[in-house]
């Protein structure tokens, strides 16, 4: 969302600090082989895994699919996302092997019980705002779009499922904005299981960061991709237990590979205020734009808006929500300073 600054995905310098499990780290020297359930593998080690894999996009390409603020170029392409393509290609493959295999077993018993047909393979991608995770969920989209295996690669933000404004207001939430509260979670999480389901057509609301509310009336329609990517703040929240007590599904239940991209919560903040001034010199002037009040006024009354939201909305968000998700993603992706990735973390099997 517009307005959110920049929640980091580590609390306090906890990349240093904590391992992507969100456990404190400890020195090499002391781990043993099973220390972590992580893979660290530096820029260099992860770009050599893409092996002979082409790069499909063009510098245009990548200006196009490029975030506000994000700095990624055909290099970190080349290096970083291109061989999460491939590790996903991999992936997508590996689940329909499995697929038969479960398939293999069941025999007979399965027509009664179901056998297991081909459903979308659904990936999440979360972190902090201004972290860049739209620009990655979005590169992935066109990657992994240019794979024979799967053309149909459909991506939804969260963002739809936020409440509407009106809705926010009644529950006392407005102040909430971002937090998982403020999500009708139930219709996410209905919405993801309809499509994991192999539901011919499955239709989400739609989200306007330019009036900063939902759109009334307008739908986004989901045919049955090959592959879902599913983008947002909060997509590797646990299910919350039922007013009976019972631990329900979650949305990330429905995750078959996750990401989570990560950076220092001080690179975070510095590029959520960068963003914000950008964003005041292009879209809010949009006379249509919700924040075009901040256009009107001074740079220094706009900024003070933007460390307030920051201070009482973004940062709670991150430490309390945001951050702890991190140990539950496939794969982290780590930034360093200049928003380029410096280090990836993949969960071991």
């Amino acid at each position: 969302m517009i307005t959110s600054p920049p929640r980091s995905s580590t609390p306090d310098s906890a990349t240093e600090r904590t391992g992507p499990d969100g456990n404190p780290a400890r020195p090499a020297h002391r781990r043993g082989p099973d220390a972590s359930p992580y893979l660290d593998l530096t820029r260099a080690e992860w770009s050599a895994l893409r092996e002979r894999t082409p790069l499909p996009l063009t510098a245009e390409e990548v200006e196009r699919l490029r975030g506000l603020g994000d700095v990624i170029d055909l290099d970190e392409v080349r290096d970083v996302y291109l061989p999460l393509s491939r590790l996903l290609n991999l992936y997508v493959g590996a689940t329909s092997n499995l697929r038969g295999t479960l398939n293999t077993f069941l025999g007979d018993a399965g027509n009664g019980h179901g056998a297991q047909q081909g459903t979308p393979f659904v990936i999440g991608v979360a972190g902090s705002v201004a972290v860049g995770k739209s620009t990655v969920a979005r590169l992935l989209q066109a990657l992994l779009a240019r794979w024979p295996e799967h053309p149909r690669v459909e991506l939804v933000t969260t963002d739809g499922f936020l409440y509407p404004m009106k809705e926010l207001q009644r529950r006392g939430l407005t102040s909430r904005k971002g937090f998982p509260e403020s999500y009708d979670r139930r219709a996410l999480t209905r919405f993801v299981a309809d499509i994991k389901a192999g539901k011919d057509e499955v239709r989400a609301p739609v989200y306007s960061h330019l009036i900063y509310d939902i759109v009334p009336g307008e739908e986004l329609v989901v045919r049955r991709p090959d592959i879902l990517i599913v983008e947002g703040l909060n997509v590797l929240q646990p299910a919350l237990p039922g007013k009976d007590g019972r631990t329900r599904v979650g949305l990330a239940d429905y995750f078959d590979f996750s990401v989570y991209v990560d950076a220092r919560p001080e690179d975070i903040e510095r590029w959520y205020f960068n963003r914000f001034r950008k964003l005041r010199e292009t879209a809010f002037q949009n006379p249509f734009s919700y924040f075009r009040k901040y256009t009107q006024v001074s740079e220094e009354e706009a900024m003070e808006y933007a460390q307030t939201m920051w201070r009482t909305i973004n940062r709670p968000n991150l430490l309390e929500n945001v951050a702890p998700t991190r140990g539950r993603a496939t794969l982290v992706v780590r930034k360093g300073p200049d928003h380029k990735v410096q280090k990836l973390s993949l969960r071991k099997l």
